[in-house]
């Protein structure tokens, strides 16, 4: 399989995000730039270069860019970042997001707001700041990391199901301004996944949240990146404006 195509990955330092890296690059990429503002130590050419060795392909090139997600203009430096240093981008996924979860008589002005511009503006940002390249080269795909809880709700997570929301929303919006510049815009809606957010759960928690998942465990990071892999690939090219349940039957 040919390995030319080039992507940025928001978040994509731990968790679902380095999942993504991982599984783009053992697929179709030849080189990746992963974008986040959250680096151990602030050490980002050290989490590059531990990700590029533990993907151990020597035709890939992984780069990190230290940028937050919330800042357009940041956004805008990323993307010229992945220009100069890929020669362009055909693959953006926009996977930055945060929790600040309580019931909203005790929820904070900041905690919805510091939510809402990570979860939702981020990915207004990255977007804006892409299409142009992909409209110069009339090609590009884009998938949007919603939540399962931006279709059906959660209790204690107004602010995050707000932004998944609106991640949908934007995402069938863009969809239908880009189909015509050959651009493919998708969501995935992952359920509860094994990351360092679940990691928080004590037993009786993760046990209330899989009596609801008919397949009765929880979703791996792998599994949410592989299904962004199929929509980033030319399998895809017919689908657009959709949103995947990565979720073990929770919301069917």
């Amino acid at each position: 399989m040919s390995k030319d195509k080039r992507a940025i990955v928001t978040g994509g330092s731990r968790g679902i995000g380095r999942a993504i890296v991982k599984e783009l690059a053992s697929k179709m990429c030849g080189s990746i730039l992963f974008s986040d503002i959250a680096f151990v130590n602030d050490d980002i050419d050290g989490c590059a270069k531990e990700l590029q060795d533990e993907i151990g392909l020597d035709d890939v090139k992984i780069y990190g860019f230290k940028a937050d997600a919330t800042s357009l203009e940041q956004a805008q430096a990323t993307i010229d970042v992945a220009v100069e240093k890929l020669g362009g981008v055909d693959i953006l996924v926009n996977n930055a997001g945060i929790t600040r979860d309580n019931l909203l008589l005790r929820m904070s002005e900041k905690d919805f707001d510091d939510v809402i511009s990570t979860n939702l503006k981020s990915v207004f940002n990255y977007t804006k700041a892409v299409i142009k390249p992909m409209i110069k080269k009339k090609q590009g795909k884009i998938v949007n990391i919603a939540s399962v809880v931006g279709l059906i709700g959660n209790p204690g997570q107004a602010n995050y199901s707000a932004s998944k929301a609106g991640v949908i929303g934007f995402t069938k919006s863009m969809a239908r301004e880009l189909a015509s510049r050959n651009i493919n815009v998708n969501a995935v809606a992952p359920g509860f996944i094994e990351t360092h957010m679940t990691a928080k759960l004590d037993d009786k928690q993760k046990e209330q949240l899989l009596s609801n998942v008919p397949i009765r465990r929880m979703g791996k990071p792998e599994d949410v990146a592989r299904v962004i892999s199929f929509l980033c690939s030319s399998d895809a090219d017919y689908i657009t404006g959709q949103v995947i349940a990565i979720d073990g039957g929770m919301t069917m």
